[in-house]
């Protein structure tokens, strides 16, 4: 359900038919100033694949006929997800793309989800808008290590959030990204993070989302 309420729906999503030329095709790229839209068959439901301006362009460069299909050009016919796909596949599909394509229950064309809308939603799963500071914590990633922060902050303040990342570097296996309530001082600030180091885990940075 979360998906379907992030994508821009079909009806407003300029597409393209599989029957348009290579010029049509430009033409309302150039209009819409796309670098790219979605392909769709004659019935509007079922999704071909994305037309790329810079492909088209390269195309006429090279001398190519514009009178040719779209179909002639086409590209990421595989890459697309569905309503109830996990936000793992949209995160590993969607690196390299503008947006990625969803479709409904019956494989049809539902509509795209777009870059802007997954930072939108990470931005609110942080919190930005609403805590106070953000820290992030290095950890040597060993069983526990979550249990124990927590711990500790919650002697001081509320935690809104709590992302955990890998990272492949010498002495730090871990970085901890946790976003407290809003109101906590300076005072708090520097008391649980005197609390955190004593008890082995490094605040490797510290941004206070009221000056920022």
């Amino acid at each position: 359900m979360l998906i379907k309420q992030l994508s821009v729906p079909k009806n407003v999503v300029n597409t393209i038919s599989e029957k348009a030329t290579l010029q049509e095709s430009i033409e309302l790229l150039e209009e819409t100033g796309y670098r790219c839209v979605p392909v769709l068959d004659e019935s509007g439901k079922i999704f071909r694949g994305n037309i790329y301006k810079m492909h088209i362009y390269r195309h006429k460069a090279n001398g190519g006929d514009m009178s040719l299909p779209v179909t002639h050009l086409l590209k990421n016919a595989t890459k697309y997800v569905h309503l109830n796909s996990s936000f793992f596949k949209i995160f590993f599909m969607i690196k390299d793309l503008p947006y990625i394509t969803v479709l409904d229950d019956n494989n049809h064309f539902y509509g795209i989800l777009t870059h802007s809308s997954l930072i939108d939603l990470l931005q609110q799963s942080w919190s930005i808008d609403q805590g106070s500071y953000v820290l992030t914590i290095a950890t040597p990633g060993q069983k526990g290590d979550l249990t124990s922060i927590t711990k500790i902050i919650n002697r001081y303040c509320s935690i809104m959030s709590c992302i955990t990342l890998d990272v492949k570097r010498e002495n730090m296996v871990r970085r901890t990204i946790m976003t407290l309530e809003p109101g906590v001082s300076e005072k708090t600030l520097e008391e649980l993070t005197h609390n955190l180091e004593r008890k082995g885990f490094k605040v490797v940075g510290t941004e206070d989302l009221h000056n920022n």
